[in-house]
């Protein structure tokens, strides 16, 4: 075990503080407070860990219930009053409610924070929180820019901070089992992987309108451009603009490409992309058509396309694999019932946690996956979807778009983390941000 020294741990002087201070701004006690030592897993010797949720619609309220396992509901957050209100209807009346996550921060009394907000504020949440002491499970995609990835690499070596990008895929046994599978060579030198990720939606104009009571539209907007407020830029279709996402070559990518570049094992130097521009004022405004391809350093090439069944092939020497949400096969799959690969024998990740039975789909392989942080929360190991995996890999998604927006081939040197000689490209690894939101 790390250094406990670098760990933010429970311990009785904080944690008094903690019961004090929030049950104040809660309105209340704490019902947990009483709870007896056998009621709490062995590893935390005191209290269990008290967590805070920022961002709090579908998938942080997801997250937020997988992590009630592992600790207790402290403090929610969320700009939309209707939201945050909801969620502690739902997760418990005695949770602190905050408009603001640096309020949220400033009081210094949570151990873990879970950030599942759209994705233009993952990095600055994530460093803030880091630099709070806080341990962090952090939704993917883990930035909005290759540049912010750099940032976040930097603050967490700094704070020696735990953190879980929620690339869940990873804790999902049948894309694990295909990354062994490849690792170990069960389809010979591996040659091509095919991703597939479906189609950005197209869509506008829409009406701008007066901004909801409950919505702090100024906080939702955080480091992009002051906008008058559409509700298709919010919530669920966010996804769908460039200046808080990248659509699904960022949402969908996030889980498929981190999947076929934790497969291919090696780093991405050059790119290549096209697309249909989305041509309308005030709507979506992602790239329509897309495709790319992308080449690494040991020879395989990889493309990635909208269109198709939803997936990654894996093409070797010796065979290939399919794998997505519901389906592993191929002749090596077949071959396993044959010549097995045990966990025992998988290579990819070191800390495994061999008690956990293996899961798959969604909502089962996020309880591995928080598990999996947790564990890493208490042991100080790297997580499975730690930082520097998971921005490499939405690096790869963020350079690939780059290709797609210029349409033209694309040189990258991913030790420097820069185009080679091509200052036009480099100039669209960070965008402008708004001052008093700035990621830094």
């Amino acid at each position: 075990m790390a250094d406990q020294r670098n760990r933010r741990g429970p311990h009785t002087t904080r944690r008094r503080s903690l019961l004090q201070g929030l049950a104040v701004a809660a309105g209340g006690c704490l019902p947990w407070v009483a709870a007896t030592a056998a009621s709490r897993p062995s590893r935390w010797k005191i209290e269990r860990p008290a967590i805070g949720a920022i961002g709090l619609r579908y998938q942080g309220s997801v997250i937020a219930q997988k992590a009630q396992a592992h600790g207790e509901l402290a403090a929610l957050c969320d700009v939309d009053r209707h939201v945050r209100e909801q969620a502690r209807a739902a997760f418990g009346s005695t949770a602190a409610i905050f408009e603001d996550y640096r309020e949220m921060l400033a009081r210094k009394q949570i151990d873990v924070v879970l950030i599942g907000t759209p994705d233009h504020w993952h990095a600055k949440m994530l460093i803030d929180a880091c630099r709070a002491g806080m341990d962090v499970y952090c939704e993917k995609p883990l930035t909005l820019t290759v540049d912010e990835g750099r940032i976040i690499r930097d603050a967490v070596a700094r704070t020696s901070r735990v953190v879980q990008v929620g690339s869940w895929q990873r804790s999902d046994s049948r894309f694990r089992l295909a990354v062994e599978m490849i690792r170990a060579g069960r389809i010979g030198k591996l040659q091509t992987v095919e991703v597939i990720l479906g189609k950005n939606e197209a869509g506008g104009p829409f009406e701008v309108l007066k901004t909801p009571k409950n919505l702090n539209w100024n906080l939702w907007q955080g480091q992009t451009p002051d906008v008058p407020y559409i509700a298709e830029r919010s919530h669920y279709t966010f996804r769908w603009w460039q200046e808080y996402s990248g659509g699904q070559m960022t949402d969908w990518g996030a889980h498929h490409v981190d999947i076929a570049q934790w497969g291919i094992n090696s780093m991405p130097v050059r790119f290549r992309g096209q697309c249909r521009p989305a041509q309308v004022t005030d709507g979506y405004n992602v790239p329509l058509d897309f495709s790319a391809a992308v080449e690494y350093e040991n020879g395989v090439v990889m493309t990635i396309s909208d269109t198709g069944r939803n997936g990654i092939l894996f093409t070797g020497t010796a065979g290939r694999i399919f794998v997505n949400r519901g389906t592993l096969d191929g002749a090596p799959v077949e071959q396993l019932a044959a010549t097995p690969l045990p966990r025992e024998a998988f290579q990819a990740y070191a800390a495994d946690n061999l008690s956990r039975p293996e899961r798959s789909g969604k909502l089962d392989a996020i309880i591995n996956h928080m598990g999996n942080f947790f564990d890493c929360v208490e042991s100080r190991r790297p997580t499975l979807s730690d930082v520097e995996s998971q921005h490499r890999s939405i690096s790869t998604c963020h350079l690939a778009n780059i290709a797609i927006r210029l349409g033209r081939e694309l040189q990258w040197d991913p030790r420097a983390e820069r185009f080679v000689n091509d200052v036009d490209a480099d100039k669209l690894l960070s965008r402008q941000q708004r001052a008093g939101f700035e990621v830094a």
